[in-house]
């Protein structure tokens, strides 16, 4: 996966608690995105609302890809992430925004990025992990985003 170059605006850092949903829209506002993306790939199903919110902060195109890796309470299910979708047709994108909700070991991004196509620069960005693309950078002690119901 081609890392993506370090943001000049640095991640949010905050206790445990979850972000709440003025938090992410605030930073993702604040966030230097990289220039010239010409569109996102959220994977599902954590990414789709990250995804959906940097897509329209940015006024891009979405596209999804579904890959299968981890449950609800983010434990593996199974060895190896699983591709359980068609892969989105970029048409002419050739640098893509990759977006996932949670920064783990990194394989369900690996994933994503091994199924789209070769010749476009991937670059992932997550809400929240210990990784320089993360928009809240700390390990992930996360528990609810506000969009989840419960």
């Amino acid at each position: 996966m081609n890392p993506m170059p370090p943001s000049t605006t640095s991640s949010v850092s905050r206790p445990s608690a979850s972000p709440t949903f003025k938090e992410i829209v605030d930073a993702l506002a604040a966030w230097s995105f990289p220039p010239a993306i010409d569109g996102v790939v959220a994977i599902a199903t954590g990414g789709i609302v990250p995804g959906a919110l940097v897509a329209q902060h940015l006024r891009l195109d979405l596209k999804t890809i579904a890959i299968s890796f981890r449950n609800e309470i983010n434990e593996p299910q199974f060895e190896q992430p699983r591709l359980v979708s068609d892969v989105p047709g970029l048409g002419g994108w050739r640098r893509v925004l990759l977006v996932d909700d949670v920064y783990l070991s990194g394989r369900s991004l690996e994933t994503a990025r091994a199924h789209l196509p070769k010749s476009a620069e991937i670059l992932p960005f997550v809400l929240i992990g210990d990784v320089d693309f993360a928009l809240f950078r700390r390990p992930p002690a996360l528990r609810r985003w506000p969009w989840t119901a419960g």
